[in-house]
């Protein structure tokens, strides 16, 4: 629900300006009001609940920021192969005594500085190099999970959005059904009163009626439910939502082979991309761990000054001044760290062949998904025909046995059970269009191709 309201106190003023600004924001404020009665009186559709998903998820906002952390890889990596400069200093106050050549003690109080600032710069560091194209790998995959967390609220969205949606239908359903029990209860009372028909003729359709009543209850009930797990994912729900076109045609899959599908899914799919790129940083790890063995080169330079105003160990008093500059290099070649390199290298190794044996679970985990969700939206289109076969059908059969009845050569109990198959083999199509719907986004999730252009075409199929 859509609310807008301000408050603001005019006085006396006589400026023009004041006056225009007062008027500007009562047209900006009507502007908005009829946008938000608009919007409240259509109801959203699927893309607007999308949108409304991206700005309020907590779950979809997190991962943005796991991504974002971790793109702070590179600079970090890339600061071991840059200058380090350094500056440090430190100022104290000494106070002592001393003797000298007599044996009485003398105050000798001492007031020294001194400040250096020194310049490292790697000249060879191999581990570094390695530590920074190991930084790109794992931005890469970091972004393969961020963009399954897209695709990710792409489902949830339109998951809890069909769900509400059948939770709706069902509604309709059940007091269909109800408005058919209670008409055709009032029918057979009526015969029974005239001697027309049996008691229990009416005794069945005060079941059926008292049975649609309690399949109404826990379909509200059911409808709360689901709208409260779309408002999870958003934040708030409007007051309607779009339902699909009563008339529309769900296209097969392209390509229209299973086959394609599969191959784009253990190539494309970021289930694939994230343990692919986490497999290439394990042996770039490896290669890290070993570049500890290697000498390393620096190249470091200093320049310094200190003063001290005397010295306890001698009797003169005079200040002492100094100024330095240093240049040179500094080479490391390790001998020995007590097996820790080894087994770093070790360690690392096992890493990496766990990163291969994850990354191969992820390609034939990736191509069933995309197999089976291939498999449910043929299913489902095959479904979808049948099932619209079956609805005019019980529509026939309901208005003949609603025929038969009443010319004496049906029962009661024709009559509500044909209107039971109807309204159930109604519930089941729609349903079956949105499970068709929904598996064509699993199919285009698990080949990596999911994006919001196909929640825009899928969004074209609803109507306000």
């Amino acid at each position: 629900m859509c609310r807008v309201g301000f408050a603001h106190h005019v006085g006396q003023s006589s400026t023009y300006v004041g006056r225009l600004a007062w008027l500007i924001l009562c047209a900006a404020y009507n502007v908005l009001l009829l946008e938000c009665i608009s919007l409240s009186a259509q109801g959203a559709d699927l893309l607007e609940i999308y949108h409304l998903a991206q700005r309020n998820d907590p779950t979809f906002e997190a991962a943005k920021y796991a991504f974002e952390a971790v793109q702070e890889k590179i600079p970090q990596a890339r600061a071991g192969m840059l200058p380090v400069m350094n500056l440090n200093g430190s100022d104290t106050d000494t106070h002592g005594t001393s003797r000298f050549t007599s044996p009485q003690e003398v105050n000798r109080d001492v007031r020294a500085w001194t400040w250096t600032l020194q310049l490292t710069q790697p000249l060879i560091r191999a581990q570094n190099v390695y530590a920074w194209r190991e930084s790109h790998l794992l931005v890469e995959e970091a972004h393969a999970k961020y963009a399954k967390s897209e695709q990710e609220l792409i489902l949830r969205v339109t998951q809890a959005y069909l769900d509400v949606l059948v939770a709706r239908k069902n509604i309709e359903v059940t007091e269909a059904q109800l408005r058919a029990s209670e008409e055709q209860l009032a029918l057979a009372q009526r015969g029974f009163g005239t001697g027309t028909n049996a008691i229990t003729d009416a005794h069945e359709a005060k079941s059926r009626a008292d049975l649609a009543r309690a399949q109404r209850i826990a379909a509200l009930n059911e409808l709360e439910a689901r709208r409260a797990g779309l408002e999870k994912i958003t934040g708030q729900l409007p007051e309607t939502l779009a339902e699909l076109q009563p008339v529309m045609i769900i296209p097969q899959p392209q390509p229209d082979d299973p086959k394609a599908w599969v191959t784009q899914a253990r190539e494309n799919s970021p289930d694939v991309l994230a343990p692919q790129a986490a497999f290439h940083a394990a042996g770039i790890e490896v290669s890290k761990n070993r570049a500890e063995y290697l000498p390393t080169l620096d190249m470091l330079a200093s320049v310094g000054h200190s003063y001290s105003s005397g010295s306890l160990s001698t009797p003169s008093d005079f200040a002492m001044r100094t100024n330095s500059r240093q240049a040179g290099v500094q080479l490391t070649v390790p001998f020995f760290a007590g097996g820790a390199t080894h087994s770093r290298v070790s360690e690392a190794i096992a890493n990496k062949n766990r990163a291969a044996a994850e990354l191969e679970a992820a390609r034939r985990q990736a191509a069933t998904d995309a197999r089976q969700a291939y498999s449910a939206v043929v299913s489902g289109l095959a479904q979808i025909e049948a099932l619209e076969s079956a609805v005019e059908s019980s529509k026939s059969a309901v208005k003949g046995n609603q025929v038969g009845y009443e010319l004496g050569i049906r029962m009661n109990i024709d009559v509500l059970n044909a209107e039971q198959q109807l309204y159930t083999a109604q519930r089941d199509l729609v349903k079956a269009r949105y499970d068709t719907l929904l598996q064509g986004f699993k199919l285009k999730a698990a080949a990596g191709v999911l994006t919001e252009a196909d929640v825009l075409a899928v969004n074209e199929l609803f109507k306000n």
